[in-house]
């Protein structure tokens, strides 16, 4: 497998925030990963001189074991960039800091001449870091190289994924571009790992439903719109359409956030021609054939009461999106449900299939 990158060895790999749930996911989905090994975990402070396994403790929340190569792992303190890159190929950022903290670390660990692919939406608007789904967008890799003319590097970026919760629709929507989707209306059903939570530790969540998600409407909203821009000196141009409205909601389901989604396009197409669009959908990452890489990366469910949440959110490992309930609307043309799985496609997961084009295209 690495023979098709180049390498007759595995990238050393960073996990910055390793002990935190995002960091935990990095964890569990690089275990064997055949490009990709785990040789240092970094955190706060507090948590740095001890093994991971202790500084985890009783917080590990992944459903499958804490893996073994990485319990012995002494924790490296975050905020010792040079202490950390001497050590890597690369990193993953999970940290839990203010947006200006996690914006100066990981530009500081990029001047370190460490490649950083972030999970953090600290960066998701600055105008040279790419915002990729690897699928829909690989062409913004191209603007890591005005990017390390700004940071003056020659390995060193930052890249980003988007938010979670754009991915249980967007990439529906990014194979009906050819239809041009002028309006777009999309309700979001968001899980709690969303926000870092278990039921476990956050109860108040059984048997509720909270209408609010600071901040989560607007990334909704302008997040497409920037996957669908272009470059233009030396920047990332958003799209001026589709109109994108939202309401984001946080729901009592542990993984995977679901979308209602009504859009009208500028060419209406048919049933026939949506489905079709959905079901021969591919992106680089399945033509690379990229270790992550779902194989069909939009499933498309006929059944009235599918996709659900806790039967489809692993479709394709938890890295494919499902649809269903395709409908002809009275106000819009077309209504569907989306669902992606928001920690695996929608956060570590999305990471680490960038990482894995980045690598395949030369970046890293």
């Amino acid at each position: 497998m690495l023979e098709k990158i180049g390498r007759t060895e595995k990238f050393k790999v960073g996990i910055l925030g390793a002990t935190g749930m995002v960091g935990q996911r990095f964890i569990a989905l690089l275990e064997n990963h055949p490009w990709f090994e785990v040789v240092t975990v970094a955190a706060s402070p507090r948590s740095a001189g001890k093994t991971y396994e202790e500084a985890v403790g009783d917080r590990w929340k992944m459903p499958t074991p804490m893996p073994e190569a990485v319990k012995p792992l002494i924790v490296k303190n975050v905020n010792e960039v040079e202490a950390v890159a001497a050590t890597v190929d690369f990193v993953f950022s999970a940290v839990d800091m203010t947006k200006d903290e996690i914006r100066a670390i990981e530009e500081a660990y990029a001047k370190a001449e460490v490649p950083v692919v972030s999970n953090n939406s600290a960066h998701r608007w600055t105008p040279d870091v790419p915002m990729v789904v690897p699928e829909l967008n690989p062409e913004h890799f191209e603007i890591i190289k005005d990017q390390r003319k700004r940071l003056g590097t020659k390995r060193g970026f930052v890249a980003v994924k988007p938010n979670c919760s754009i991915q249980s629709y967007t990439p529906m929507l990014h194979a009906l571009r050819e239809f041009e989707p002028t309006v777009v209306v999309a309700t979001t059903y968001q899980a709690i790992s969303g926000a870092g939570k278990t039921f476990k530790d956050w109860p108040e969540m059984l048997d509720n439903v909270i209408p609010y998600i600071g901040g989560e409407e607007e990334k909704s909203e302008q997040e497409p719109l920037r996957i669908w821009g272009h470059i233009e000196n030396g920047q990332i141009v958003k799209a001026e359409a589709p109109l994108i409205t939202t309401q984001c909601i946080r729901v009592p389901v542990s993984d995977g956030h679901t979308a209602a989604v009504f859009v009208s396009f500028k060419k209406k197409p048919t049933k026939e021609q949506i489905l079709e669009a959905w079901k021969n959908f591919k992106g680089l990452p399945q033509e690379l054939e990229l270790p992550s890489a779902p194989k069909q990366f939009i499933t498309y469910f006929e059944e009235d009461n599918r996709p659900q949440a806790k039967l489809d959110r692993d479709t394709e490992n938890g890295m494919g999106v499902c649809a269903g309930r395709l409908r002809e609307d009275s106000v819009y043309d077309w209504k569907f449900v989306g669902l992606s799985h928001n920690t695996k496609r929608g956060a570590a997961g999305g990471a680490i299939l960038s990482a894995e084009l980045l690598a395949a295209q030369k970046y890293i």
